[in-house]
């Protein structure tokens, strides 16, 4: 029987492993694989029930055995352990068989259960020297070699050179006793941390293949995991629980499988599951908040996130993704609560501090911003340690905000982003790379003359600022995706609506032959003009994103061009986001892979056809496509064209989905759009034709009643923004750029987009969702001349209108 404490052991240091491993790349795993459940350990087993049988172990039993709590005198430390309190403790474990490999001689097991005490009580050297004498006398006595090991690999966590030693005599314990599964776990412990992970799965595959327990699943499952093969780990923690129901952390990661392959309502009821099982389980109540979240449920994931601070209101990651949450939410001032909370408790916690600077840079607080910015900067990396993505882009906000900060109080019609920024800058940024810029000269520091931007309550606007202001709400909440993986913005909902409102005053401007004030100039509106509003709203509402111009970066990087990528699925990851639209991203694969075959393969067409009707999934595209065509081995590729309005008969490449993968499950389904200067040149040149047609039938529109005229701008509003979203122009935020420009051309036509996205659709939009405008929006303030600088908009976007604005659905 193998000595249930190691396994523990096992469990704390995978754990630690899955921390380090995800931390540094995925945040959302971070969330789940933390410090907390490494502390559950064995302490309480009436507290923690189910890992009563895995804690018998003297190996976490730091203490004299027959010391009570609270006893006076009170107990000793394992350091003052003497040599009669070991031979007690010794004896006490030969009577209870709780050492491995026992032998005959009674006098040799009083020894080695001596040194299983040493080991139990954190003596690690002491230990190995103890099991080295007992070798010298017997080269062959396996429980020696067995704690010799154990003892080197509780040491590699502190000196990794002892994992080869450890390695070395678990190997020779293998080779004497190679049916004893307790020996395969404890080399699996080893391996796992040193990134081996096929081969402690190989072990502990052993060990379940030589004795099956929950335990082994359970630990397997855990490593699994880490592999990112979720459907197997689910498996194992299923067959965990199947041995031993009564399994919290099991059922945990169990829902955490469903997590990660975007099955959010399967994950839910999971951790639901968990909590029935531990009621006052804070990772459960953690990870149901993030699902919640996730699904885009911001009040069911508040409660959880609550229901966990109320367990415990110094658990650092509860508190952190709260904050998270609420700073996506638009509620800033409430996450900077959370997020000095955080750092009260971990004051090096890069996450809590650099969402601290961003929540104060983003309400105009720029001395609290940058100061906490500078903070993270200031926390390198250790030699060989990967650093942080906190720390990798903290220095362009830094930047940027100071950028902000000198432009405070600048009309933003005097400047522009894209031509100021430096163009390395610029490119380093949009492709978060290291901040690595040759010859970069820093943007001014703060300024004292310029002060932070103050709080602005509602009533202090006037009544018509105040009606622009919930109209524009209204506006930006129609821009709100239905579909899991968005959660509702109500900054981003502000800050689109009043854009929406600034597009639509300003095309009507240009229609009545009005010139408009832009980038310091006085003229005509162009149509990079009319989406610029809505990038500058965009870029105020988050300044943590790149929103920039892609043409306007420096032509080397042009010449490369930028991939605008989508990961739909990896591996076994799902983009839930995306989920609603996979059917008609199969159907028009298949589309052009009946094309392919036709052109190409002819007589083989209507067996392809015949394979491909019993396709149901993207996955299962891969298998068929290697059958019928040759020439795929890793994978293929399938690309869309946009058909030319200006030349009938061309075609401009549109977007390339990827599937590769050798298998289903190790696959990757992913959808790109490579803008290169030349494709940049051939859309523009399309946007620029549809633009001088919309101005002129615009012009036309304004003198006019006749509902063809309506129709044929209404028409052409929709052609501008379909090329501009294939364009995808933008390093970020194209899509709601785009949905609140043709929302705010449509309006300047007469007409109001009606209701919200539908359902599960990322942007639908056709002649069917409008109706004619209400005649109220044309008396409404100049969006431009009531928000005209900087810090103008901002104090808008921190305006707090929940009680004042009508709720419309």
């Amino acid at each position: 029987m193998a000595p249930a404490g190691s396994v523990v052991v096992v469990a704390l240091s995978l754990l630690y492993l899955a921390r380090a491993i995800f931390s540094t790349e995925y945040f959302s795993t971070l969330t789940f694989f933390n410090s907390e459940l490494h502390k559950h350990g064995c302490s309480s087993p009436s507290e923690w029930e189910e890992y009563t049988t895995d804690c018998e172990s003297f190996i976490l039993q730091l203490e004299d055995p027959d010391c009570e709590e609270g006893s006076n005198p009170p107990c000793e430390s394992v350091f003052s352990l003497n040599a009669e309190k070991i031979l007690r403790q010794a004896k006490l474990f030969i009577e209870q068989k709780r050492f491995p490999f026992a032998v005959d001689n009674h006098n040799t097991n009083e020894e080695l259960a001596i040194g299983y005490v040493l080991i139990g009580n954190g003596l690690y050297d002491e230990a190995i020297k103890h099991f080295s004498l007992l070798l010298q006398g017997d080269p062959e006595v396996v429980s020696a070699i067995y704690g010799r090991g154990i003892a080197y690999g509780k040491k590699s966590l502190q000196d990794i050179k002892n994992a080869d030693l450890a390695l070395f005599e678990l190997s020779r314990v293998i080779t004497l006793e190679p049916n004893r599964p307790e020996v395969y776990e404890q080399r699996a412990e080893i391996l796992s941390p040193l990134g081996r992970i096929s081969e402690a799965l190989s072990d502990l595959s052993k060990a379940i293949q030589l004795q099956p327990s929950a335990r082994l699943y359970r630990h397997r499952g855990t490593l699994l995991f880490i592999a990112e093969d979720y459907v197997a780990a689910m498996e194992d923690f299923q067959q965990s629980l199947d041995l031993k129901k009564n399994q919290p952390i099991a059922m945990l990661y169990k829902g955490l499988t469903f997590f990660h392959r975007g099955m959010l309502k399967e994950a839910i009821e999971t951790f639901k599951e968990a909590l029935k099982l531990k009621s006052d389980f804070i990772d459960a109540y953690k990870s149901l908040g993030q699902a919640y979240r996730e699904l885009g449920d911001f009040e069911a994931a508040m409660e959880s996130f609550q229901k966990a601070l109320m367990l415990n209101q110094n658990h650092i990651q509860s508190l952190q993704l709260r904050g998270m949450m609420l700073y996506h939410h638009g509620s800033l001032q409430e996450a900077v609560g959370n997020f000095k909370r955080c750092l009260q408790l971990e004051p090096y916690n890069e996450v809590c501090q650099y969402m601290k600077g961003l929540s104060h840079v983003s309400m105009g607080q720029f001395y609290e911003g940058i100061k906490a910015q500078t903070k993270v900067m200031l926390n390198d990396p250790l030699l060989g340690q990967k650093a942080s993505s906190e720390y990798l882009k903290v220095k362009y906000l830094r930047e940027y905000s100071r950028y902000l900060h000198s432009h405070l109080d600048k009309p933003v019609a005097e400047y522009n982003v894209d031509q100021d920024l430096p163009g390395n800058f610029k490119n380093h940024w949009a492709k978060h790379l290291p901040f690595l810029i040759e010859d970069y000269e820093e943007q001014p520091g703060l300024q004292p003359h310029i002060k932070d931007v103050l709080p602005q309550n509602f009533e202090s606007y006037t009544t018509e600022v105040q009606k622009l202001i919930c109209a524009a709400d209204h506006l930006g909440a129609l821009m709100q995706y239905d579909t899991p993986g968005f959660l509702p913005n109500r900054r981003i909902h502000r800050a689109m609506g009043l854009a929406t409102l600034e597009v639509m005053q300003a095309m009507q401007r240009t229609w009545s032959n009005s010139k408009v004030r832009l980038n310091g100039k006085t003229r005509q509106m162009q149509w990079r003009d009319m989406f610029d509003i809505a990038v500058k709203w965009r870029r105020i509402a988050d300044p943590d994103q790149p929103v920039l111009w892609l043409d306007q970066m420096p032509g080397r990087s042009l010449s490369r061009g930028f991939n605008n990528h989508i990961n739909l699925i990896r591996g076994q990851i799902i983009n839930i986001r995306y989920l609603a639209y996979f059917d008609n991203i199969l159907n028009f694969i298949k589309d052009r892979i009946l094309v392919y075959h036709r052109a190409y393969n002819p007589r083989g067409l209507l067996e392809v056809r015949q394979a491909l009707e019993n396709v149901n999934k993207v996955e299962d595209l891969l298998p068929i496509m290697k059958q019928f065509n040759s020439k795929t081995r890793d994978g293929f590729t399938v690309n869309s064209k946009v058909p030319s309005l200006k030349d009938p008969g061309k075609e401009y490449d549109g977007f390339t989905i990827t599937i590769t993968g050798d298998r289903v499950g190790n696959m990757l389904f992913s959808v790109e759009t490579q803008t290169t200067e030349e494709r940049t040149q051939q859309y523009q040149s399309e946007i620029e034709s549809i633009y001088k047609d919309l101005t002129a039938k615009g012009k036309a529109l304004m003198l006019s009643t006749e509902l063809g005229d309506a129709d044929a701008v209404c028409n052409l509003i929709l052609s501008l923004v379909y090329y501009f979203c294939n364009l995808m122009p933008l390093s970020r935020g194209s899509s709601v750029v785009a949905y609140s420009v043709v929302m705010g051309a449509l309006m300047a036509s007469g007409k109001e987009v009606m209701g919200r996205i539908p359902k599960g659709k990322v942007i639908l939009l056709n002649k069917k969702h409008l109706n004619d405008l209400p005649v109220w929006y044309q008396s409404l303030p100049s969006v431009a001349g009531t928000f005209p600088t900087t810090r103008t908009m901002i104090e808008v976007l921190n305006t707090d209108s929940t009680s004042h604005c009508p709720k419309k659905s």
